[in-house]
């Protein structure tokens, strides 16, 4: 039975991931601020991540085989893990996300080369514990982030780059939602001129892969997301099947554009994560499914 403590984990993948690692037969310890209680089966360690005294002491002498760090956004949370989780844990997996590619544009795939974490230089005295300044440098909070733990000695870490999460009842972005209510309104979708494709991943499927990941032994970046690119056509093309409605999209040369539309192309690679033993899924075979999902949960709650 395998030890695994996951850090954050209240909502959306994360509950799913601990849900899996359950069902795999691995005891599971959930840090977070308390809250909201874990699933029933699970230890909980009520801590404040930010407070190194706090989440030290939360811990106390106990060690994993492995630990899910959901919530590392800054280079300093990061840090702070470092120091808490050294010769506590046999890896470390970090959730991180595409936006680390937030420079990158590119007519081919980009691969996790791209942005490799040991030449990333990290800052922590930038304000990242100001909310504001951390949601405006998601992507870089993230880079850097990964940066300290490649850089670690003695201390074996994976970085999760995740799509763009489509599905479940529970996605509370409301991005889906936006785009079946202009489409129901009759109301145009603003997109770029230029408007690329990206890549994209099912909430079910990014869970199994950190589950898997959790269990597995090699290091570094990886990219995580379903085969087949998607763009903003393929993903109102399936709402319309859902709604009834007709998409009407209006190409923007400046200004604000849909959440699901992008200027430029950074789709992700995923032969790594195949190349280790994990074939994803293509999107059309959730893409639907993800879709009606997510709009009936909205709609129940209408």
């Amino acid at each position: 039975m395998r030890e695994i403590c996951v850090i954050g984990g209240n909502r959306y993948v994360g509950k799913r991931l601990i849900a899996r690692l359950l069902e795999s037969g691995d005891r599971v310890t959930v840090i977070n601020r308390g809250s909201s209680a874990p699933p029933a089966g699970v230890r909980h360690l009520v801590a404040d991540r930010d407070d190194e005294d706090s989440l030290r002491a939360a811990i106390g002498s106990r060690s994993f085989d492995a630990v899910v760090d959901q919530v590392c956004y800054t280079p300093r949370q990061a840090e702070i893990a470092v120091r808490v989780f050294s010769g506590r844990t046999g890896r470390y997996v970090m959730t991180s996300t595409v936006e680390v590619y937030e420079y990158e544009h590119s007519a081919e795939a980009v691969r996790e080369e791209a942005v490799d974490p040991l030449t990333v230089l990290v800052d922590t005295a930038l304000p990242w514990d100001d909310p504001t300044f951390r949601d405006e440098h998601y992507g870089e909070g993230k880079r850097q982030a990964e940066a300290v733990f490649a850089v670690a000695t003695g201390f074996p870490s994976v970085s999760v780059r995740v799509a763009h999460v489509l599905g479940g009842h529970d996605d509370l972005t409301g991005r889906v939602d936006h785009y079946a209510e202009r489409i129901r309104a009759g109301e145009p979708i603003a997109v770029p001129e230029t408007n690329q494709p990206a890549t994209y991943v099912y909430v079910e499927e990014i869970a199994d892969f950190l589950a898997w990941t959790a269990g597995q032994e090699f290091t570094g970046p990886v990219n995580a997301h379903a085969d087949g690119p998607l763009t903003t056509e393929d993903i109102c093309a399936a709402i319309e099947r859902e709604t009834g409605g007709r998409v009407e999209f209006a190409p923007v040369r400046v200004g604000e554009t849909s959440p699901f539309s992008f200027a430029r192309a950074y789709a992700m690679d995923n032969s790594r994560a195949a190349g280790l033993g994990y074939s994803f899924r293509h999107s059309s075979t959730w893409l639907q499914q993800a879709v009606s999902e997510t709009l009936a949960a909205h709609q129940e709650v209408r």
